[in-house]
């Protein structure tokens, strides 16, 4: 693996080489958004790169990511994952006021975390108006039922949005103020570093001393329990002391799993909020919102025709505007329906990757070992169709996750007993066999990759 920051620079040039003479990036692209990307180091199979503003990263992310990462795969060999960081993001992440996206960076602020930028509508008013409120009163008057506010729904909605604009705005009424703002991950994995090296004094006195305190995706300190105590006793200490902490999750607090009921009573003691998937209305205005903040002149009928089609939340339809954006500034023309049925072809593709049904493997596995798909399901005992049906049966098993009784169902009627010989032989066998681990392997890979296509 290539880690030095100059191999890495080496291999993007190839990637740009690749990309600008197979016509996988056009010129205008490649010189607008790729050659700002600026690669920093390949570790942990993540590929790393920085840019000046959170607008480009999301349109490289949007409407470049695959291609580069297919290039970057078949240049070094193997799948990395694309990390794009802001720059101030690198450089002002978690410091001693936290986690802070917008610090130094009003084009980031332009285009996302404020409640200027915020679309307001039916689904999401009394949201907008709780986090107002607590940015408002933050740091002037108690108000206890706003603290701790909890604010819940399902990705995309716009959480993040929200809780960041509560925090440019109370920074730029208190500057001074001690904000921390991460994630709960990030919060975890401090605690436990902090405990291996002996350094809770200073973890208690950073997080403790909080005058806003923002923690996003609680959901994933489930199952945790001396992660969620730690949580516990810091919320208490900063609700005792009158700071405003400001909490999201994907539901609300009585549908989280396997939490401290300590923490379960904190939160529901406060203000809880959620969004909900946008109306037609509010789509138009999120479309209208993000098309003037890019200047795009998006046309009323081009408007109602993505409203009408991506309806789950306003992160499809800000992806779709910045798809078309880019679009639009790479051919010169004007957006049309055209483009933007290409537009929401890849974004609900993208999300919803093509089912690997049980046909799709058994062809695939078929043709591998040059039988018929009929003969896996037929009786036919042949060493060659024998070894193909109990490898197409294990990797029906590993993908699909069915049920043993099922998929017998689908290989001709077979029980269940011979579906678990067939998975234990084949499981058996590739623990032995280098060369069947290697194919088995190979052809999971093909099949979930040609879904993806």
């Amino acid at each position: 693996m290539k880690s030095t920051e100059s191999s890495f620079e080496e291999v993007f040039d190839e990637v740009k080489k690749f990309c600008l003479e197979n016509n996988r990036i056009p010129p205008n692209g490649m010189s607008t958004w790729i050659e700002p990307l600026q690669p920093v180091r390949i570790e942990n199979d993540k590929a790393h790169f920085k840019i000046q503003t959170a607008f480009q990263r999301n349109l490289v992310n949007e409407t470049y990511g695959k291609i580069l990462k297919e290039v970057l795969r078949s240049i070094l060999g193997y799948e990395v994952e694309m990390v794009i960081d802001v720059e101030p993001e690198i450089s002002h992440g978690n410091t001693e006021n936290g986690y802070d996206p917008t610090r130094n960076n009003p084009e980031y602020a332009k285009y996302a975390y404020t409640f200027e930028t915020f679309t307001e509508g039916r689904s999401n008013e009394f949201a907008l108006a709780c986090c107002k409120s607590v940015a408002k009163s933050c740091g002037e008057t108690s108000f206890p039922e706003y603290n701790p506010l909890f604010l819940y729904s399902a990705s995309g909605m716009g959480k993040t949005h929200l809780v960041t604009a509560i925090l440019n705005a109370v920074r730029e009424k208190k500057p001074d103020f001690r904000i921390l703002y991460m994630t709960s991950e990030n919060f975890g994995n401090e605690f436990v570093k902090a405990q291996k090296s002996g350094c809770m004094v200073n973890f208690h006195e950073k997080y403790r001393s909080a005058d806003l305190f923002i923690i996003e995706n609680i959901q994933f300190l489930t199952g945790k329990e001396r992660i969620q105590e730690e949580l516990f006793n810091t919320l208490h200490r900063l609700h005792q002391d009158g700071k405003q902490i400001v909490i999201t999750a994907d539901k609300a607090p009585k549908e989280l799993q396997n939490l401290d009921i300590r923490l379960l009573s904190r939160f529901e003691g406060g203000l809880i909020a959620d969004i909900s998937a946008p109306d037609y209305e509010t789509r138009l205005a999120i479309l209208s919102r993000k098309s003037e903040l890019l200047e795009l002149k998006l046309p009323m009928e081009v408007a109602e025709f993505i409203a009408n089609r991506l309806r789950a939340n306003a992160r499809q339809l800000e992806g779709a505007v910045m798809r078309l954006k880019a679009m639009n500034h790479v051919s010169g023309g004007p957006v049309n329906i055209s483009m933007a049925q290409g537009v929401i072809r890849d974004i609900l593709n993208n999300e919803h990757p093509t089912p690997i049904t049980v046909e799709k493997i058994i062809t695939e596995v078929s043709g591998v070992y040059g039988v018929s798909p009929e003969d896996l399901r037929s009786n036919k005992r042949s060493s060659q169709v024998s070894v193909a049906r109990k490898v197409a049966i294990y990797i029906v098993r590993v993908i699909t996750k069915m049920p043993l009784a099922g998929i017998g169902e689908e290989f001709g009627g077979r029980d269940h007993s011979t579906i678990v010989y067939s998975i234990t032989s084949i499981t058996d066998s590739m623990k032995k066999d280098v060369n069947l681990n290697n194919l088995v392997t190979n052809i999971i890979k093909n099949i979930k990759e040609k879904s993806e296509q």
